[in-house]
């Protein structure tokens, strides 16, 4: 089947985390009006989309995730004004806006919970969901996934509250049809504002299983709720009418956070026919890679092993054909950097590591996502101790583990924190070599990564050679060649335990890509195959090759 074309398969989506991006006002915060000031930079590098991460009125328990006011913006970020001015400024250079849809849960202040939390009978008790004790504790055993049961007792009514994250995000009764009513009417004044699109913040989590029955307890405290919070009984129903009720009415790019997605599910979530999204991000490839060198939970001091890599991804790419669209990506605000995950983030393989994880990822089917700072090869940070730390993820499960249940020494979780930590994606942008990398004038909320004197945009730019300017021939190469959007994806090497190997067919043009995830050299003779075919390289890491190998790290793109 033909691909149908659309916009939002040919874009390529740079995601901003506000907070951590630019401050334009030195109070050690990242804000709207940082983000306006860098719009050239983003325009120079070729995207087509930000993804804006959360930038409503909140409380900020998770980062902006804890939303009191979805119809305001942040006090720390600026004014209503200052967003619809960054709005205009991205659209008057061609650059989309897409928002963080947070609606599985609010924050506790939010005026709904206010309101429900004050009797059994107020008529928004039925946003959220509230179960009677069992047995005078806990209606079951599910674990936040922020640590810790994931009910919390309200005293003055005796009944407990769901939140699947923090306490201070109690999750919403997606059954009761007001609730879908509120959230559709305030995501079509979002639209009427002229925004671009979604990213759907753990949308596959809106329905839950009816039973609420315990989960199987994985370590030693908790059950887990993950079969029984996601892709549940009623969420296509719910994204269906979601579909129905705003998104068809505007042009939108929308992606679903689906945690526990399968390739069956995400060809409903993502089908071609556009009953609910237009993509899915799945979290394979992220979670749960690491195999022996796992210590708890999520937490490991393991790097992925690249052929349990290929197999994901590739079995994604094989599924979706022709029945959903794909989303790529390595890294976000919930994942630690890609170059120190995935690559080498040492200082002689940094940069060749970075632009062959870019290569690997920009040449495949699918929209793909750069995560800001990406770009630059920045990597992970270092924890030496749990006051480095501002993510509630990680302080709730190093008190969880370490301090209350002592089953992991606290040394190794920070280890842990090093590998796989959110907060080494939310060291600030790495600007210039002035004090606190150019990011701001003030004291920054959390510490930035002291490479940032080697490591930051001033010097990309100054340096042809540099990851930046790799990024941005890709990105001009997605634009340019309909096979590297549209062609239909064939694994090649699969037997290859350092080279990730895959080709793209279009209309009988045939492009072919190696990428050798090893710092030591590694048979390869298929681009060679492909050159002495009349192929003709695109797009290369290394300015000079060797016949029959790729050298350390080294990508070729070869059409």
């Amino acid at each position: 089947m033909k691909e149908k074309k659309m916009w939002w398969k040919e874009a390529v989506i740079y995601q901003i985390y506000p907070r951590s991006f630019s401050d334009s006002d030195g109070d050690g915060i990242g804000d709207l009006n940082g983000i306006t000031s860098r719009l050239p930079y983003l325009e120079k590098l070729g995207v087509d989309v930000i993804w804006l991460s959360p930038v409503y009125q909140s409380p900020n328990d998770d980062n902006g995730y804890d939303i009191s006011d979805y119809r305001a913006i942040m006090k720390d970020f600026g004014t209503m004004e200052d967003f619809d001015r960054m709005l205009a400024e991205a659209h008057a250079r061609g650059i989309r806006i897409v928002m963080d849809l947070v609606v599985n849960h609010t924050s506790d202040e939010h005026a709904w919970f206010v309101e429900s939390r004050k009797s059994k009978d107020n008529p928004f008790r039925d946003y959220y969901i509230w179960k009677e004790p069992r047995d005078g504790k806990e209606p079951n055993n599910w674990q936040s996934c922020f640590s810790g049961s994931a009910w919390q007792l309200d005293e003055a009514t005796g009944m407990y509250y769901l939140h699947c994250f923090s306490k201070k995000q109690p999750d919403l009764n997606w059954e009761n049809p007001k609730v879908r009513d509120e959230v559709f009417d305030m995501m079509d004044w979002w639209c009427r504002k002229g925004i671009d699109g979604f990213r759907m913040d753990v949308i596959s989590m809106i329905s839950k299983d009816p039973a609420y029955p315990d989960g199987p307890v994985t370590d030693g405290i908790y059950g887990d709720l993950g079969p029984y919070v996601c892709n549940g009984p009623h969420v296509h129903e719910y994204l269906q009418e979601m579909n129905r009720r705003v998104l068809s009415r505007y042009d939108l790019l929308t992606v679903g956070e689906a945690a526990g997605v399968t390739t069956d599910e995400a060809r409903k979530y993502a089908n071609a026919e556009g009953t609910e999204l237009n993509m899915v991000f799945q979290f394979e490839h992220t979670d749960g890679v690491a195999g022996e060198d796992h210590v708890i939970g999520k937490w490991t001091v393991g790097k992925p092993s690249m052929p349990v890599i290929r197999e994901i991804l590739n079995r994604w790419e094989d599924a979706l054909e022709g029945k959903a669209w794909n989303s790529l990506y390595w890294d976000n605000h919930d994942q630690p950097r890609a170059v120190s995950r995935y690559g080498n983030d040492a200082p002689e393989w940094r940069v060749l590591s970075a632009k062959m994880l870019a290569t690997c990822l920009h040449m495949m089917k699918g929209t793909p996502y750069i995560y800001q700072g990406e770009e630059l090869g920045m990597t992970n940070t270092h924890f030496t101790s749990l006051e480095d730390c501002r993510d509630i993820e990680e302080i709730n499960a190093y008190n969880q583990y370490v301090v209350e249940h002592k089953m992991v020494d606290g040394a190794l979780m920070l280890k842990c924190f090093d590998t796989v930590a959110r907060d080494n994606a939310r060291t600030p942008m790495q600007w210039d070599a002035s004090p606190n990398a150019g990011f701001t004038t003030g004291t920054p909320w959390i510490p930035v990564n002291p490479n940032y004197t080697q490591i930051n945009a001033e010097a990309a730019l100054a340096d042809p050679d540099s990851v930046f300017y790799y990024y941005q021939k890709l990105i001009a190469l997605r634009h340019e060649y309909p096979v590297i959007v549209y062609g239909v994806f064939k694994a090649r090497m699969m037997d290859s335990e350092a080279v990730y190997a895959y080709e793209r067919e279009l209309d009988g043009q045939l492009l072919t890509v190696a990428c050798n995830w090893t710092d030591q050299p590694q048979p390869c003779t298929l681009i060679d195959e492909r050159l002495s075919k009349g192929g003709r390289e695109l797009i290369s890491n290394y300015k000079e090759h060797e016949t029959g190998i790729l050298q350390p790290y080294e990508a070729r793109v070869i059409l």
